[in-house]
């Protein structure tokens, strides 16, 4: 799925999913660097969607305040 395509709760779905094989007894080393990068790069993505809604949220009440 590329970030064009992604929403927030796949995003967080796929951190959970993550998360849960970080938090296993069978941890695979082999990948764990990639799941960390992956887990980084979801979070970032999930600052900005958040940041960006807040933005455009805080816009519309702003112009129901001035009508």
């Amino acid at each position: 799925m590329t970030d064009e395509e992604l929403t927030f709760e796949a995003a967080t779905q796929e951190l959970d999913s993550i998360l849960e094989k970080l938090d296993g007894d069978d941890v695979n080393i082999d990948s764990l660097a990639v799941d960390l990068q992956r887990a980084s790069h979801l979070i970032e993505w999930c600052r900005t969607r958040l940041e960006t809604t807040r933005v455009e949220v805080e816009r519309i009440v702003t112009d129901l305040d001035d009508n």
